[in-house]
């Protein structure tokens, strides 16, 4: 008998009484009271170390950084470069969009603007027949769209169908006619070898595609063996068919958490998690969909372990950070192009209104400079005023995007650039174009207030909810002695007593992210479709690229711990061990790091207490968990079977679900 996670996730959970807020909360202030240096031994110094500088242990990594060496696997992690990640690469060579750059992914896949503009001749219609398929089909629900809205608008508004929404017995019976016909024609092309079959759909009508991605998206088991065989830009292009932005957006989802999961390189992963989450974009912002690839790949990795000001000014000129804040469209009071403005509406003849375009370049916009002295480089507290602000905002007038939406990077455009000398934190800056930016970014850089905002971050992030003073301090220093180097910031934590702190051991609650990754991880599960842990993460309120404030997501445990959010891990990890979810495939052989299952329930809880928690359980977690192995339903045992083993999947997932695996 399987074991559901809806069956049993309520029960378990309110038993667990050691996982709730106020349990938690207590023992943060106990140890702060208690204050310990107390170090580790060294099998805990490598499961801390892979508890922080990871996603999280896979099955006998634990064993293996011990037998390596600590500090030496440590080294190894802060110089990716060593490591070879060609597995991962592997894994992630489905996916063509990760390797685009921003025009090729809208020349491939159309944002709905580039569909109009071809649908008003305004663009050209592509002439290979795979691009040439995706625009024609855009194009034509595009233009149903627009034939249903002039309908409802020319509708009887005293009740006319069109105009209530309603759908006529005639219409409903012409959709049954298509999704029978679109279902004879699957079934014929099922039959059919991958190219044929491609080659089949590419000569069908828009209508008739239209139809059969309609049946392909209600029946999952038909569309993995309609896409069986199939390369990489065929199975694209038939998503692109539907919705071409969802295929880049999909394929930078499964990209990040594949690269969590299966990455040797896990340090780097995480700090790129780390300073995308710090210089945070929204990718539900328009122009951001299409510009987030290039900006995880080529401006936050490869500046995730190097010196501070290169990724400050990375992010400074990258097309994702200047459209998300908007300093793209900022314009200096005193410019060239704000004097053409006001010239023309001087010239206009009285009373007649000046049109604003959407999007047009207008006035000053504070957005950008607020943000890179608040949450960028000093902090809220770091010392500047709301005059440092509009300087800085004035500094980078005319650091803009020419067409962001057709995939356009950084330029420099000197008629927006505010002219005149500028004064920020008390530095004259003075008149020099682009080279203001630079120089404003250098100072910030190399701000004391930066060093400790930064490395009281980073620290948040690694060792603590509330981080050590004397450590932050520390780490501040080798921030402005070693120029900004966030590899030497981080050595410096991790040479530190407080980061091996008994204290610290298992003492940060994970986020959603990390809870996911880590839980996948741990169970050794064999991950097809990266797309349903997406959603997970969805539901558990952490979407990727998802947060819309410039804040990023919080490192805090009081962001996320509660009883709803408790009970969504809880059902999640009872899902991924017992198979539910599509995609994720665990098995006993992969929990158990190879090993087969014992016939003896008490006995499997304990070997699964010891790979997934490394026996670090609590007396309360465990005779909890163990009063549940006689449940038929944990236990699988039948009057005339005593041994049959338990469900195996069951008791990993309340493991996973419990309060230790909660903390990392």
């Amino acid at each position: 008998m399987r074991f559901g996670p809806r069956k049993v996730a309520p029960i378990v959970l309110l038993a667990l009484l050691g996982f709730t807020i106020s349990a938690q909360l207590a023992l943060g202030k106990k140890k702060d009271r208690q204050g310990s240096a107390t170090q580790m031994n060294d099998q805990k110094r490598a499961l801390h170390a892979l508890n922080r500088l990871t996603f999280g242990p896979r099955p006998g990594d634990v064993q293996r950084v011990t037998a390596m060496g600590v500090d030496q696997w440590i080294d190894q992690q802060l110089h990716p470069e060593r490591i070879n990640d060609s597995a991962l690469d592997a894994r992630l060579t489905p996916f063509r969009t990760l390797n685009m750059d921003t025009r090729e992914l809208v020349e491939n896949f159309p944002p709905p603007q580039l569909i109009k503009a071809v649908e008003q001749g305004k663009q050209r219609l592509p002439s290979d027949p795979t691009k040439r398929a995706v625009y024609e089909d855009q194009m034509d629900r595009l233009q149903e769209r627009q034939e249903r809205k002039q309908e409802a608008a020319n509708a009887d508004p005293g009740g006319a169908d069109a105009a209530q929404g309603k759908v006529t017995d005639a219409e409903r019976a012409q959709r049954r006619e298509r999704r029978r016909e679109a279902d004879r024609r699957l079934e014929q092309l099922l039959d059919l070898p991958p190219e044929r079959r491609m080659q089949q759909v590419l000569k069908m009508s828009p209508e008739e595609r239209r139809a059969l991605s309609a049946a392909l998206s209600l029946r999952v088991d038909q569309r993995d063996a309609f896409l069986e065989g199939m390369n990489p830009q065929q199975r694209e292009t038939l998503m692109a068919l539907n919705n071409p932005q969802q295929v880049v957006t999909s394929e930078l989802m499964q990209g990040k958490l594949l690269r969590a999961i299966y990455s040797d390189r896990q340090l780097e992963e995480v700090m790129t998690d780390f300073w995308f989450n710090h210089f945070n974009v929204f990718i539900g912002k328009a122009a951001d969909r299409y510009l987030i690839p290039s900006y995880e790949r080529d401006v936050i990795r490869p500046h995730a372990l190097g010196k501070f000001e290169d990724l400050l000014v990375a992010t400074a000129q990258s097309p994702a950070m200047l459209f998300y804040l908007d300093n793209w469209l900022s314009v200096g009071p005193n410019s060239d192009v704000a004097n053409g403005i006001l010239n023309r509406r001087k010239h206009a003849p009285k009373d007649a209104p000046i049109k604003q375009a959407k999007g047009k370049r207008s006035g000053l916009n504070e957005n950008y400079g607020r943000e890179l002295m608040e949450l960028h480089t000093l902090g809220v507290n770091g010392g500047y005023t709301q005059k440092d602000v509009t300087e800085v905002a004035r500094v980078f007038t005319g650091w803009t995007l020419k067409r962001p939406k057709q995939g356009t990077g950084f330029t420099f455009e000197a008629r927006m650039h505010e002219p005149g000398d500028k004064i920020v934190l008390d530095h004259r800056i003075k008149s020099n174009g682009e080279k203001e930016g630079r120089e404003v970014l250098h100072i910030l850089a190399h701000h004391p207030s930066t060093a400790r905002f930064v490395c009281t971050k980073l620290a948040m992030r690694f060792v603590s909810d509330t981080p050590p003073p004397p450590l932050v301090d520390r780490m501040a220093h080798t921030f402005l002695k070693k120029d900004g180097d966030i590899r030497e910031v981080l050595k410096t934590m991790l040479q530190s007593p407080e980061f091996w702190s008994t204290d610290a051991y298992r003492a940060k609650v994970k986020t959603p992210l990390e809870f996911v990754v880590s839980a996948v991880r741990a169970s050794g599960a064999e991950v097809s479709d990266a797309m349903p842990l997406a959603r997970q993460l969805e539901t558990m309120g952490m979407p990727l690229y998802g947060m819309q404030p410039p804040t990023g997501y919080s490192m805090k445990a009081s962001a996320w711990v509660n009883s709803a959010a408790l009970l969504g891990r809880m059902n999640f990890a009872l899902a991924l061990t017992t198979g539910k979810l599509r995609g994720v495939e665990t098995s006993p052989e992969g929990v158990l790091g190879g090993n087969g299952a014992p016939n003896d329930s008490m006995q499997t809880l304990a070997e699964l207490e010891d790979r997934l928690l490394a026996g670090d359980v609590s007396k309360q977690t465990h005779d909890t968990i163990a009063a549940q192995m006689d449940d038929p339903k944990i236990s699988q045992r039948r009057l005339d079977d005593p041994a049959r083993p338990p469900n195996l999947g069951a008791v990993a997932g309340l493991i996973l679900g419990s309060p230790e695996f909660q903390r990392r």
